[in-house]
């Protein structure tokens, strides 16, 4: 299952390990998918002479193995084979195990797990063609490899479709924790920190984190952010990025084909290389941070970090970029996950056969209402306004395929449910005001993003809709505080326009630097 190529890389990869690694392996030779799980340990484990493989006695129908850190459990096990986009977080519970890994957690966000009430048992039910699976794998690998109460098990609901209806799982991926739902679809190391701290509460910490000063403090890790962390070092001050995840929203973008110089790249590839960029500056990447509150009223600048940690700076750059807009309508939030997604690569599988509604007449909208036309038995699309916003060459596609029903002038009001899962959503017509329900199975929302700007709200001036306000030079209201990207009333939000509004704002900052407006 694996070719002589990525068996030859990760060979390389793997050719200074430390520790040794055993595969404790539960398999019941009698599953449909007993010999390919057999056959793809057996090729990983050959990669290196620090991997080995050991048989138990396995429970019918099993189908499992952990990973042993010189003969002592790490906490991280996989149901299923882990082929695929979870190959990497394989490869990275090894490597993150052996202390070489990449994007491990600091000082902080050890100090943050270690303290979480326990013991946690995590499982996470994901598709090997999701998307965004692989960072929540990752984050929850890296909590059971930091604390030794803390486990994680990955389950590929594709092998275990009996179990993904018992538990009535209809999203990847969707996270238990001690056997309740933790959470659904994309999340990072800092939110599901967050839940779980919510959830379990935490031990008082004896060591109290240190107030840190900076020259300037770059809020958000996306294309804007990273711009204008590269810039402010450039002039030769210290800077730190505070940040939720390095790449941002951008992170969860499939194909990029509009930055100027580069033909084609991802998301992903993107966010790899912002981090590689700032690692060339003496830039502090204090990434997984969640900002609880700030205090903009002195000269000295303060942002409070969940988990104790205190940053300081006399110049401020905001670029926490914008999150999905969700509907606001009753029900939306009670069938998120059983019904109610925003990733259709991801969760449209789940609607194979089905008829499904999108929410949203734009680009994203009509895309995905396009790709579930190829699996669902229908899709109606749903727009607010007059027409499709979408480009003419995607519209068209769209109106030719036989199984997609546009509506324009159409107002979702209710997300409609059986206390289970999703079985209908109520439309307005706003031409004649008279509601009616669909009945369909599941509702992708595809209606834009909104600013995330609510830790600032009373802070710096906002639109209504939550935009914050800057002039021609990306300075906010505050004296100090700048803003730059998808997060301010700055149009067009593009990822290029993003990087130049992030340089924009530092070389602002250094202005106001040097010229004493700021210290």
């Amino acid at each position: 299952m694996l070719d002589p190529e990525i068996i030859a890389q990760v060979r390389s990869v793997f050719s200074d390990l430390n520790a040794h690694y055993t595969l404790q392996v539960q398999a019941d030779k009698a599953h449909e998918s007993y010999a390919d799980f057999i056959s793809f340990l057996t090729a990983f484990a050959g990669t290196s002479e620090k991997i080995d493989i050991t048989e138990q006695t396995p429970q019918e129908g099993e189908l499992r193995f952990s990973l042993l850190r010189n003969g002592v459990d790490t906490g991280i096990a996989y149901r299923g084979i882990p082929g695929g986009h979870e190959f990497t977080s394989l490869l990275l519970a090894v490597l993150n195990a052996d202390g070489k890994g990449k994007n491990l957690p600091d000082e902080g966000i050890i100090r943050r797990i270690s303290s979480l009430q326990t013991p946690i048992a995590l499982q996470s039910y994901i598709s090997l063609t999701c998307t965004n699976c692989p960072e929540v794998v990752q984050a929850l690998q890296i909590m059971a490899l930091y604390h030794k109460d803390i486990t994680h098990e990955l389950v590929d609901g594709a092998l275990f479709q009996a179990e993904v209806e018992e538990r009535k799982i209809q999203a990847v991926p969707t996270v238990f924790a001690n056997g309740k739902q933790l959470s659904v679809g994309k999340a990072d190391l800092a939110l599901l920190l967050s839940k779980l701290e919510e959830t379990f509460g935490t031990i008082p910490q004896t060591v109290v984190a240190e107030e840190k000063h900076y020259d300037v403090l770059v809020v958000g890790g996306g294309p804007s952010g990273a711009s204008a962390a590269i810039y402010s070092a450039r002039k030769g001050l210290k800077v730190a990025v505070v940040a939720e995840r390095i790449g941002g929203q951008v992170k969860d973008t499939v194909g990029i084909e509009n930055l100027i110089s580069v033909p084609y790249t991802t998301g992903t590839e993107l966010a790899d290389h912002l981090r590689t960029h700032m690692s060339h500056y003496p830039i502090d990447i204090l990434e997984h941070r969640s900002i609880e509150r700030v205090d903009f009223s002195d000269t000295t600048k303060k942002l409070y970090v969940k988990g104790g940690e205190i940053y300081t700076a006399p110049a401020v750059i905001i670029a926490t970029g914008a999150g999905w807009r969700k509907l606001g309508v009753p029900g939306e939030s009670k069938y998120i996950g059983r019904g109610v997604a925003f990733c259709p690569h991801c969760d449209g599988p789940f609607y194979a056969g089905k008829p499904v509604a999108v929410i949203g007449g734009g680009n994203s909208g009509v895309e995905a209402a396009i790709d579930l036309a190829g699996i669902c038995s229908k899709v109606t699309l749903l727009e607010f306004g007059e027409e499709l916003r979408a480009d003419g060459v995607l519209q068209d596609k769209a109106r030719a395929l036989s199984n997609v029903e546009i509506f324009t002038m159409s107002q979702t009001t209710e997300v409609v449910g059986n206390e289970e899962k999703v079985t209908g959503i109520t439309v307005k017509d706003r031409r004649t005001g008279e509601e009616r329900t669909i009945a369909l199975d599941g509702i992708f929302v595809q209606i834009g993003l909104s600013a995330n700007s609510a830790v600032f709200a009373d802070a710096v001036e906002r639109t209504p809709q939550g935009e914050i306000i800057v002039d021609a030079h990306s300075r906010t209201s505050v004296q100090g505080v700048y803003a730059a990207g998808d997060v301010t009333t700055v149009p067009y939000k593009q990822i290029i326009i993003s990087m130049g509004e992030g340089a924009k704002a530092a070389l602002s900052a250094f202005e106001d630097r040097i010229r004493g407006v700021i210290g």
